[in-house]
């Protein structure tokens, strides 16, 4: 196999900033990477959350003053290196502290908006990734770009820099973890990128209803585009929201799309060794897992029922669906025999709904509002069924873990992880999940009775966990 020199942008990187999977993702493939034999490095902004002394940052002399324009005027940046945990993997911190010397990597905790000048910010960071590899010496066959905030790196290198000798031999990957986040900003934004002044750029390719977009920038201007799932990819195109209007910019560019299914880490996610969960347990004991059940339900404040499966139900506010759908099928609870629990960090307003239906549903309704990472053991070890019906799961593995703690996943069809995900079928004992055709209350409540059912008999639902516990994902 061909040794490559790979670098990786991202702008978050486990452990060292994070505020969702892309983060774990941003330090798990370049270390994969690196035990292949490929030469990887990796470059993130140098956030003030980042712990210079505990990471051992170090500084670089030529990579001090490094001059970068934004619009009309000139920053002055410095980048510090160190290396990934538990590797030879060096990774670079571009540092400017009137950008990134703040409490939020992408958003003003206090007023919970994102920051107005996050276009400069990610300007001044991909400009920064250029400038240093020139500085470094290091040439890089490839530049894997992650997500909207490296989106312009591509557009960099087929403009302003296609000229440059340097990077003849250099192309690029832009994979896209998430469809929602287009980073969108003011048609301003294209003249603080320098982008307008070279004759070879085209404003329609980085143009989305009207503003500047660093998301529709990476996938026009990046030689390969990669998503984590054929099927999510179809159905984000068939979804009349705001990520289907990069369809046509999809279609266009369909030649150089291929998908890579995501892995899980095992280290963390796994029953038999899990440090967060009451009772650990594997697939010779699954019996185990029930006691994981008596925990959350009396979290819960819930009782447990030895006949009636334990539904979890993730919250997500991009699911616009949810509340109405939340609504409808409370009402049945009692009727199915099925009891369930939603998580997530919910608003106060959110909280008093779910309140009222704890009172009205007592026994087979409840909530738990948190965000933390012990919770969400707690609900998928301690759970029979999983909920996830969102099309939208690119910062979450859970179909993964719930898989490993062999709870039942309920999916979408046209989701991310419906590649991974398949129908039980109960003739055969085959598969491993159950599939919604449609989101809709009548469909939900059409698969919640399917699992009701199967739960009720022990043999099938002992022969459904264990297929779900014998996939691997690594």
């Amino acid at each position: 196999m061909k040794k490559y020199k790979i670098l990786f942008i991202s702008s978050e990187v486990s452990p060292f900033a994070k505020t969702n999977i892309l983060a774990d993702f941003s330090y798990q493939l370049p270390l994969a990477l690196s035990n292949l034999g490929h030469e990887v490095r990796v470059i993130i902004p140098k956030y003030k959350t980042i712990n210079e002394r505990k990471y051992v940052l170090r500084e670089v002399i030529r990579l001090k003053d490094i001059k970068i324009p934004i619009g009309e005027e000139q920053k002055i940046v410095n980048v510090k290196s160190a290396f990934m945990p538990d590797s030879k993997v060096q990774i670079y911190f571009i540092g400017y502290k009137p950008y990134f010397d703040r409490e939020g990597l992408y958003i003003n905790e206090k007023k919970k908006k994102e920051y107005p000048d996050n276009d400069e910010r990610f300007i001044l960071f991909s400009r920064g990734v250029l400038e240093t590899l020139k500085l470094l010496f290091w040439q890089p066959d490839i530049i894997h770009c992650n997500d909207r905030y490296a989106g312009l790196i591509p557009v960099y290198l087929k403009t302003l820099y296609k000229n440059e000798k340097f990077f003849r031999k250099t192309s690029t990957i832009f994979t896209i973890h998430d469809f929602r986040e287009t980073g969108c900003f003011n048609k301003s934004t294209a003249k603080k990128t320098g982008l307008t002044d070279d004759p070879v750029f085209d404003e329609s390719k980085t143009e989305l209803n009207g503003e500047f977009s660093f998301l529709k920038s990476g996938i026009s201007y990046s030689d390969f585009l990669c998503t984590n799932s054929k099927n999510y990819l179809k159905g984000i195109q068939s979804i009349s929201d705001v990520a289907s209007e990069l369809s046509n910019t999809l279609k266009k560019n369909k030649d150089k799309i291929f998908s890579v299914e995501k892995g899980a880490d095992y280290s963390n996610w796994n029953p038999e060794n899990d440090k967060f969960i009451n009772n650990q347990y594997n697939i010779k004991t699954i019996e185990n897992k029930e006691e994981n059940k008596k925990h959350l339900l009396k979290k819960a404040g819930l009782s447990f029922k030895p006949d009636t499966p334990l539904i979890g139900w993730v919250y997500s506010e991009y699911d616009s669906n949810f509340l109405e759908i939340i609504k409808d099928i409370t009402k049945e609870l009692k009727v199915l025999k099925i009891q369930i629990i939603i998580v997530g960090k919910f608003k106060r307003k959110l909280s008093s709904i779910f309140l009222k239906y704890k009172k009205l549903y007592s026994g087979y309704f409840s909530y738990i509002s948190s965000d933390d990472e012990k919770s969400l053991h707690d609900v998928i070890a301690g759970c029979d069924i999983f909920m996830l019906p969102d099309i939208y799961y690119l910062n979450e593995l859970n179909p993964y873990y719930s898989l490993k703690y062999a709870t039942m996943p309920i999916i979408r069809k046209i989701g991310e992880f419906s590649d991974i995900i398949t129908e039980f079928n109960q003739k055969n004992n085959t598969g491993n999940g159950l599939i919604i055709n449609n989101y809709n209350s009548s469909e939900i409540l059409r698969r919640l009775k399917k699992a009701a059912a199967i739960f009720g008999n022990k043999k099938i639902w002992n022969a459904i966990q264990k297929n779900c516990m014998k996939e691997e994902f690594s």
